[in-house]
């Protein structure tokens, strides 16, 4: 990631945390209940390298162990409900985490919606899109983007599935796509980004192409009737672009080793 990185030497984990926390608003963001965005694990106070992953999961607390890794950044983390058994491989994981004295830190809508590093400003800028504004509200924020184009749908659709292949997933596309198709007028929301309130949201803001990581068989259908293409590129894929370059943030800032984990769960 960054090649003027520093040899033998540790960064503070509270000096990368609050870091973090600036960088992302991880305290005053909205997310979802359950969701807890910042430090989740301490470890004994110093980090020597990253490890960046996408999901809290059994193969990536042993990759980022195997790595030597001493902090480990997800976007799905450790925590998605208010009360939690430390049992089975919950208490698996944490032992093994404790062990190495590996830290872990989550980003959920923080780093989705961030204007930089995020997993839609990103995905954006891969699909070579011009952003024109905010999509997808929650709350008092908006997770997503939207803008103008000239492209021929199939077109779109077919740098879709190059990203989503590249990144462990494949592409499905609703709607009616033919050679003619023109995406006018494109929005984003990776993840979960096809539901009821993003599909009327893209009607009010005359949306043609709705990119998204993943939705509900209903929005397919829902799609076909009101003349809108759905892009669903896997909500793995989706969310790789974000804590990758969050990864690679750290590393330059800190001059710190970073690797990224991937491990695509074909969804």
């Amino acid at each position: 990631m960054n090649s003027a990185l520093r040899d033998n030497v540790s960064v503070a984990l509270n000096e990368i945390v609050s870091y973090l926390d600036e960088l992302l608003q991880s305290s005053t963001t909205p997310d979802y209940p359950g969701a807890v965005n910042g430090l989740q694990l301490s470890n004994r106070g110093q980090v020597t390298k990253v490890a960046a992953a996408v999901d809290f999961s059994n193969d990536t607390v042993s990759a980022a162990i195997a790595e030597q890794a001493n902090l480990l950044i997800v976007h799905h983390g450790m925590f998605w409900s208010d009360r939690q058994p430390i049992v089975g491989n919950s208490y698996t994981r944490l032992r093994q985490l404790l062990d190495a004295d590996v830290a872990v830190y989550a980003s959920h809508l923080p780093l989705d919606r961030h204007p930089e590093l995020g997993n839609n400003v990103l995905l954006a800028k891969h699909l070579e899109l011009q952003l024109g504004g905010q999509f997808a509200r929650f709350k008092e924020i908006f997770i997503g983007v939207r803008g103008e184009t000239e492209i021929a749908t199939s077109r779109l659709v077919e740098r879709a599935r190059a990203f989503s292949r590249e990144h462990g997933g494949e592409t499905i596309t609703a709607g009616f796509v033919d050679g003619n198709r023109k995406t006018r007028r494109w929005a984003i929301c990776t993840g979960a980004g096809a539901s009821a309130e993003t599909l009327a949201e893209a009607a009010s803001e005359r949306i043609d192409t709705l990119i998204v990581g993943e939705g509900p068989h209903w929005t397919a259908i829902e799609a076909r009737d009101r003349d809108l293409v759905v892009i669903y590129v896997g909500h793995y894929a989706s969310e790789t672009l974000g804590i990758y370059a969050l990864g690679d943030d750290l590393s330059q800032r800190f001059r710190l080793p970073a690797v990224r984990i991937s491990k695509p769960t074909g969804l």
